[in-house]
């Protein structure tokens, strides 16, 4: 019976009715642990939740139709190759979502639709467990700040003493100019002491640089498109 479970449940080699909807039924399940488990607690948005729902049955579809055909299998892959996902900066969760969708949508596809659910299972469980518990929070400290200086203003050395009394560390990311070369735009990662005033902190700042704009924000992830 155990082996069962990781049995594929095409008998012959092609699918039937019964056996299509079975699998794009435990696939749309698959697709909504995975929403779920990605998708509780973390800033992803609707179209993304809804992706991982779909994706697997879409992939599962396609599986199907190219069984075994080697000409369709290639012309899939080039249809696959040209999929981007660059609506926004894609974070290491999201891209694992999506990652686990379309293994889920190849093993319904293939059949094997107790390997999709233990496999989908496993892994959501894993994350959430990971996620709930926060067993890894150093990255979460790391913030953007951003400050604009007139031209005039000799910006290094400038700001180090505060960034000293108030950060624990911080390291200069970039520095572009604005405004038809008026202003200077700088950016740099931080990691802000244990409870920092973030007022006191900004107001120190725009004491040094003529109170333009500030601003200090969550560190984006800066990943490759899919």
């Amino acid at each position: 019976m155990f082996n069962l479970l990781f049995s594929s449940i095409i008998s012959d080699g092609t699918f039937t009715g019964g056996e299509f909807f079975v699998s794009t039924i435990v696939a749309l399940l698959c697709g909504l642990v995975i929403a779920f488990s990605f998708g509780i607690r973390n800033r992803c948005s609707k179209s993304l939740v809804i992706t991982l729902v779909l994706l697997p049955a879409i992939v599962e579809l396609v599986i199907i139709l190219v069984n075994g055909n080697i000409g369709t299998g290639v012309a899939v892959a080039g249809a696959f190759s040209l999929v981007r996902f660059r609506s926004t900066p894609g974070r290491g969760q999201e891209i694992t979502g999506i990652f686990l969708a379309m293994a889920v949508g190849l093993a319904t596809g293939m059949g094997y639709v107790g390997i999709a659910a233990v496999f989908t299972i496993i892994i959501s469980g894993i994350h959430w467990m990971m996620h709930m518990t926060k067993w890894y929070t150093g990255n979460e400290t790391v913030r953007t700040l951003r400050i604009t200086v007139p031209e005039n203003l000799d910006y290094e050395g400038k700001f180090e003493d505060i960034f000293e009394h108030y950060l624990v560390s911080y390291q200069y990311e970039e520095v572009k100019t604005s405004n038809m070369g008026s202003l200077y735009k700088l950016t740099l990662s931080v990691v802000p002491k244990a409870n920092m005033s973030t007022k006191d902190f900004l107001d120190a700042i725009r004491t040094r640089n003529g109170n333009l704009d500030i601003s200090l924000g969550r560190k984006i992830e800066n990943t490759d498109s899919l």
